[in-house]
């Protein structure tokens, strides 16, 4: 899909943790239950100064285990760095003005691959550069192929990764021989419903383990390609629709670790013998679970789990089939390591912690102390994490009753519980993602300026099972758009909200949520803030990425067959019903929505005479990577919402 996360969650719980699945509940929340924290000395957030707390994303281990390369924005650009596995000053490697991501250190200790694409365009190359810096060599220059995550054979001679050209609906997996650039094609001519998702190297380097998913994103196997020969075996065979992924192979290579709905429709954990192909399941529980990696000595592996988008990490003894979770911060609490999290000798573990008052910072667990330590710091000096608001996690029912939802909804410090302030319904994108507990700079702002948020995880959201995942399947703006109406009818129940200033707000497929929204109930709104938008099925099936052509036309069907359904779906045809001001953010090298949607909107609302604000960033692709585009954007989203929909100006401590 179109995913773009645009925020992220701490959660505070309101209602008691019943059950763990659909079918048995968790207890409805309260409106009144949801309050608003008395701290007089808060301080107003500067919005640059926020957006100077840096990212951080993927995550490599040196062989030795000294250090740790990663990618951060620490410069305004996402470029690799290396820190000191005991933390310290980091290094930057790479200086580049365009982005970069998934470092991979070769097992020599010598090299770093890694990829970077232009402008957001998502036409990723392979770089190298050696691990002290210095020259940086694009391995395969191929301007309308894309090539991502890279993984080093065993015995560092070759370069596995995925690839796909710019015309092409599926991605395949090469392997690149790094001595002579010399190429072999381990998949080739997968069908176009298709497509290679991820994969593991063998112990010996003889095969490559991978997951093959079908487009309509209900059913994948596992598959074993034979390097030398260029063919592969299915290891998961079967009836119905079923996933099955691969996450890693065990050191003597006997063992697959996997994740699958098959036991319930929820995500769980297997271990697959793969003489036999038979599947030990190591969980069995309905919250959704992602496998991880085996110890170096195969002794351990490693799993974490999403309870209602609060993510924990285990470690699964093998022998005594003993799990233990580790004693992390609560939040999003995920495994790093573009090979394994373990490091080379097992003794340590990678991790990436966030939560609402702390970007994503890499962490270091030592198996033999029980203990972890941040080795980065990502939050500025001058944040105060004091004034962070974590939010309430909440559930209502759908306003069809079939599904209960889940959201997290985040009130300003000092206000009375009075009708008069207004409440944002921030929509995540995907739609197969998921609001989580984690940071988001743009929400923090927001609320701190006095925008109440809702955030809802809406029917076609991950984390909730496979049924409540599909549920929106050839019904893309119907019942999920209901469920985000259903986020604002609640959250004016709580007795602080004026029903006047209410605002929708999303980025991709949360802007077309938006986007429906303000259609489709266009007295609900005083505003709109579109991120990445798409708003017309037709024209986004024939502009957008070939894959996600093929994904598209499986979950909303033939343009031809179903046209009146795409008629009905797509917000372009009832602009003339928007009564919201909107502001519209769009990059224009975007792939997945491009940049002409936003521009269709802007000039239907133009015509009828209404407010729509349209932005393009001419170097930018699906969100902004360039951190004085994230500055000028969300200050562009505050003083439109200031400027329409401006905060209560009587709110005072309580």
């Amino acid at each position: 899909m179109r995913t773009f996360a645009i925020f992220a969650m701490v959660v505070l719980m309101v209602t008691p943790l019943l059950t763990q699945n659909q079918d048995q509940a968790q207890a409805i929340t309260d409106p009144l239950q949801v309050t608003s924290r008395s701290k007089p000395d808060v301080q107003k957030f500067a919005l640059d100064k926020l957006f100077m707390s840096y990212i951080v994303g993927g995550t490599a281990w040196s062989p030795d285990g000294k250090s740790i390369a990663f990618i951060s924005n620490i410069s305004g650009r996402r470029n690799l760095w290396l820190v000191a596995a005991s933390g310290g000053a980091p290094v930057q490697i790479t200086t580049s003005d365009q982005r970069q991501a998934s470092p991979a250190w070769s097992p020599d200790g010598k090299w770093i691959a890694f990829i970077s694409d232009h402008d957001g365009n998502e036409q990723w190359d392979i770089f190298l550069v050696h691990s002290a810096g210095g020259e940086v060599t694009n391995l395969t220059h191929t301007p309308e192929i894309a090539e991502t995550d890279p993984a080093w054979s065993p015995d560092g001679k070759s370069l596995a990764y995925l690839v796909k050209p710019k015309t092409s609906p599926n991605w395949e997996i090469d392997v690149m021989d790094i001595s002579t650039r010399q190429v072999q094609h381990i998949t080739k001519g997968t069908p176009k419903h298709l497509n290679v998702a991820n994969f593991a190297w063998s112990p010996d380097g003889s095969q490559i383990a991978y997951t093959l998913e079908n487009a309509n994103g209900k059913d994948s196997n596992i598959m074993i390609a034979d390097v030398a020969t260029r063919k592969s075996k299915n290891m998961t065979n079967h009836k119905g629709d079923l996933h099955f992924v691969v996450n890693d192979w065990s050191p003597d290579g006997k063992f697959l670790l996997m994740t699958s709905d098959a036991v319930n429709g929820y995500q769980n954990i297997g271990l697959m013998e793969i003489a036999s192909q038979q599947i030990d399941w190591l969980t069995t529980d309905k919250w959704e679970y992602m496998g991880g990696n085996f110890s170096p000595n195969g002794k351990l592996l490693t799993w974490t789990a999403n309870v209602d988008g609060n993510t924990d990490i285990t470690v699964f003894t093998i022998a005594n089939r003993t799990p233990q979770v580790l004693p992390l911060k609560k939040g999003t609490n995920i495994l790093g390591g573009s090979e394994s999290a373990f490091s080379r000798d097992g003794s340590h573990l990678l991790v990436h912690h966030n939560g609402a008052d702390s970007p994503t910072d890499v962490w270091v667990y030592d198996f033999a102390s029980g203990q972890s330590r941040a080795v980065t710091h990502s939050l500025a000096a001058g944040v105060r994490a004091e004034d962070m608001v974590e939010p309430f996690l909440v559930h209502f029912p759908s306003n069809d009753g079939k599904w209960q939802i889940s959201a997290f909804v985040y009130v300003p410090c000092n206000l009375q519980r009075k009708p008069e302030n207004p409440a944002i319904v921030y929509i995540h994108g995907g739609p197969s993602s998921q609001t989580v507990n984690s940071f988001d700079r743009s929400i923090q702002y927001l609320v701190n300026q006095g925008y109440i948020v809702i955030a809802p995880n809406y029917r076609g959201s991950t984390g909730y099972g496979k049924d409540f995942q599909e549920a929106n399947f050839m019904d893309m703006g119907g019942g999920d758009l209901q469920d985000n109406l259903a986020a604002a009818d609640w959250i004016k129940k709580t007795g602080y909200v004026d029903p006047k200033k209410l605002i929708i707000m999303g980025g991709s497929y949360g802007v077309y949520m938006t986007m429906m929204g303000v259609t489709k109930a266009p007295d609900l709104w005083a505003a709109g803030v579109a991120i990445v938008p798409f708003v017309n099925w037709f024209t986004e099936i024939e502009n957008e990425d070939p894959l996600l052509r093929e994904i598209d036309l499986a979950t909303m069907g033939d343009p031809v067959k179903e046209k009146a359904r795409y008629e009905e779906r797509s917000p372009i045809f009832f602009v003339d019903k928007i009564k919201a001001h909107l502001l519209l953010l769009a990059g224009a090298y975007d792939p997945r929505c491009p940049k002409s949607e936003a521009q269709q909107v802007a000039d239907a609302v133009h015509k009828r005479g209404g407010v729509a604000e349209l932005k393009i960033y001419e170097d930018e692709g699906h969100g902004f990577a360039r951190r004085e585009n994230q500055i000028d954007a969300y200050t562009r989203v505050a003083n439109f919402l200031k400027e329409h929909v401006p905060p209560a100006l009587n709110a005072k401590a309580k």
